[in-house]
């Protein structure tokens, strides 16, 4: 494979991820958007000549990082590298072949040395607003739901794409914030591109392919190994979930052999006419994310180590939505998609796969409304996103307010606050929310948000756990449900759809709690005393759930 040692090639691994994670940071620091600046809803990545991915930001969302990864190749194909030159970046938001949903920009840089490509770098992130529908369930195509941009130059030799740019200021309800944010993903890939070149040349490379080659087969043959120490066989589950006209069955099987997984979506129910569908990509981004975190953990992210998944799904189920099919808000059901593939895993491993969680994000598009529009009011689009708890571990308890899968950081009160005409007036965590067991799910939220003026405002969530909670495992108990409604005594509201916050009223939110793991008989005594003085639980459910009594 190379004359270097491995010992040298392991350095220069672990340098490359160290570049990619300040190619990550850069795009953080410049961003306009509080979801990308405070929330870290980004990828960022560095590849090879044959566009596979070497090394990835650790901050970031599966969404983002896995679908960049199959996304280089696919602008590969569109653009010959030997046309390519220095100061070229190009640019798409092409849900099928990007990130699943219009609001996602993909760049991607080639990296020149010594005047030739030697790899590129990519990244991803989440702008504001791009017009139509925007952000929200409410659409009937893809093309309600905003601008969508083919494969093309967004820099051609150092220079703007000036028109591509006035366009998408001019489709949006943001354009400052999208201009900036745009110009953050050009730092990013310029800060990655300085940094590898840098890099190789400090070591002495002319080239990424020796390097490239050790990442990868080292981490190819680490997965393998991984996966050829399970039981092998084919393992099926369902999971229902909220969906919107009606509930939706989600369905997989899951075949382990020796040297490879295949997922399939076969018997998944049909796409929706509202925008909670799918692209495979994003579909498969989070799938296999799920299966790493049991199988390989500590075996790091990249092309080799993703090569032995495969997932597949009938052409047209709402997992594998075809364009021009609505998808803005794909990560309702892409996010459900670990707990529906932890269902077939926890019968090959059943002491190593947690109860489900919340797992969908609670995301909160919202902005001004037409009225207040015309009226001279203040002018907004901004997402809001928080996150109910996850399931309980086979040895841990599960964490409350943590997003899992999406890994995105829930948003902050003060920044929320600086940048909308909206009040968070409370934010804590929900007592009684996480499921009971040995181990105790992760606690969800109650958040309620109000307009600071005297107007009302667009709100377009979509949801899940609001009909079906997140089931325990081996004996432990479903978490609590999401909730959200207008106000206290407001009747419950469905978990997706367009509402108004009329002013002075708050929109109160409930995320949901994770699933407990094992008996609750079997919990420690001390650790029911503690959640009781935290707050975590009532004395009620210590009583009625816990059989505790006083004293014990």
């Amino acid at each position: 494979m190379t004359d270097i040692p491995k010992t040298r090639l392991q350095v220069m691994w672990n340098r490359l991820l160290a570049v990619v994670e300040e190619q990550g940071q850069a795009l953080i620091r410049a961003a306009f958007s509080p979801i990308v600046r405070e929330s870290g809803d980004i990828s960022a990545g560095i590849f090879d000549l044959r566009g596979r991915m070497l090394a990835q930001a650790v901050t970031g969302t599966p969404g983002h990082i896995n679908t960049m990864a199959e996304a280089v190749k696919n602008l590969l194909e569109r653009f010959p590298i030997q046309n390519m030159r220095p100061g070229d970046i190009y640019m798409t938001n092409d849900p099928w072949l990007a990130s699943g949903h219009l609001n996602d920009f993909l760049l991607m840089q080639p990296v020149f040395l010594g005047g030739r490509v030697v790899g590129f770098t990519s990244c991803t992130s989440h702008l504001a607003d791009l017009g139509g529908k925007g952000m929200g369930p409410e659409g009937s195509d893809v093309f309600d739901e905003g601008l969508l941009i083919p494969p093309c130059k967004l820099l051609d030799g150092g220079e703007i794409n000036a028109l591509l740019m006035e366009i998408v200021k001019a489709n949006s309800r943001e354009p400052i914030a999208n201009e900036g944010d745009i110009y953050a993903l050009i730092a990013c890939c310029e800060t990655g591109a300085e940094r590898l070149a840098g890099m190789m040349e400090e070591f002495g490379l002319n080239d990424l392919d020796p390097l490239a080659e050790y990442i990868i087969d080292t981490s190819w043959r680490g997965t393998i190994d991984a996966i050829s120490k399970l039981p092998e066989g084919t393992y099926r589950s369902e999971l229902m979930v909220d969906g919107y006209e009606k509930p939706i069955k989600l369905v997989a099987s899951l075949t382990i052999a020796s040297d490879h997984i295949l997922l399939d979506f076969g018997g998944t129910d049909g796409c929706s006419d509202k925008g909670i569908n799918v692209p495979l990509n994003y579909a498969t981004a989070y799938s296999v994310f799920a299966l790493r975190c049991i199988i390989g953990p500590d075996i790091p992210n990249n092309a080799g180590s993703l090569e032995p998944f495969r997932v597949t799904g009938p052409r047209g189920c709402i997992l594998n939505a075809q364009k021009p099919a609505p998808v803005a808000m794909r990560h309702s059901l892409g996010q459900m998609t670990p707990d529906l593939v932890y269902g077939c895993l926890s019968q090959a491993l059943p002491d190593k796969v947690p109860a489900e969680g919340a797992s969908c994000l609670y995301d909160l598009p919202m902005r001004h409304t037409p009225e207040t529009a015309r009226d001279g009011g203040a002018h907004f689009a901004l997402e809001l996103v928080y996150n109910g708890g996850t399931g309980a571990r086979p040895s841990l308890d599960g964490l409350s307010a943590t997003a899992f899968p999406s890994g995105v950081w829930g948003s902050q009160i003060e920044t929320t606050e600086a940048v909308a005409p909206v009040l968070i007036t409370k934010r804590e965590l929900r007592t009684d929310s996480g499921g009971a067991g040995q181990y105790r799910g992760g606690l969800g939220q109650h958040i309620e948000i109000q307009s600071s003026e005297d107007a009302e405002f667009l709100v377009f969530p979509s949801v899940e756990r609001i009909l079906y909670p997140a089931a325990g495992r081996h004996g432990g108990q479903a978490g609590a449900k999401g909730r959200m409604r207008l106000g206290e005594t407001g009747d419950d509201l469905p978990s997706k759809g367009e509402f108004r916050v009329p002013s002075g009223v708050p929109m109160i939110l409930e995320t949901p709690g994770g699933g407990g793991f094992g008996p609750p008989k079997d919990r420690d005594r001390a650790a029911i005393a503690r959640d009781l003085a935290e707050g975590l639980i009532s004395l009620s459910e210590a009583q009625t759930k816990y059989g505790w009594e006083e004293g014990l």
